[in-house]
């Protein structure tokens, strides 16, 4: 969840905002609304500190069962202003099966929070002390390669990423039932940054 506008539960294309049904069904235990706003705050470079602390406790948990573990989000481009909440990647052989992986992060501290079957297997846990968004998808699954495509993007080109801090900031502002809405906010600005990058992708692959 909160998931940068790209495409939402049940959707590979053509994203379209999440339902309070939708939002509600995919939360383990429910969801309640926001009781205070959306809080963006300068980049802090203790964030990638943090993440580092994370990515020793996740693999000490799961082992050879982390495929691949990446810092995504905001708070992974240096100089760009974010929620203060670290979001972490994930890469397991499949998210869809939990007994793989579940009972071990529980273990270590962390708890599932999102559950979404039907958007790439997408699972989203919380951590112990941090504040964290630590997802969860299949190894080869397309949303790997957009996030970590459009979290390249940001981190090279300037430009983009000012455009993306001033709409994060002024959706920021405004007030939401949910955090999913303000995700599903930032679509319009995400897919345009991303059409950006995706050709840019595609120009240096050619010969």
């Amino acid at each position: 969840m909160d998931n940068q506008g790209l495409p939402v539960q049940g959707q590979k294309s053509a994203p379209s905002p999440m339902t309070e049904v939708q939002i509600q069904a995919a939360n383990v235990g429910g969801i309640a609304p926001l009781t205070q706003p959306i809080q963006i705050v300068d980049y802090d470079p203790a964030w990638p500190q943090l993440f580092g602390r994370e990515a020793v406790r996740v693999r000490a948990a799961l082992g050879s069962r982390v495929l691949a573990f990446e810092h995504v989000g905001s708070t992974s481009v240096p100089g760009l202003a974010a929620k203060p909440k670290i979001d972490m990647l994930l890469v397991v052989a499949n998210s869809g099966d939990e007994s793989a992986y579940v009972p071990a992060l529980e273990a270590a501290g962390y708890f599932l929070q999102i559950r979404e079957p039907d958007w790439y297997e997408h699972r989203m846990f919380k951590g112990p002390d941090t504040d964290v968004n630590l997802h969860v998808f299949t190894v080869g699954c397309e949303e790997i390669d957009r996030m970590l495509l459009f979290r390249n993007w940001l981190r090279k080109n300037d430009a983009d990423r000012q455009l993306y801090e001033q709409a994060k900031r002024a959706l920021a502002s405004q007030e939401w039932q949910y955090l999913q809405n303000y995700a599903d906010a930032k679509t319009a600005i995400v897919q345009e940054i991303m059409t950006r990058a995706q050709a840019a992708k595609h120009e240096r692959s050619c010969p």
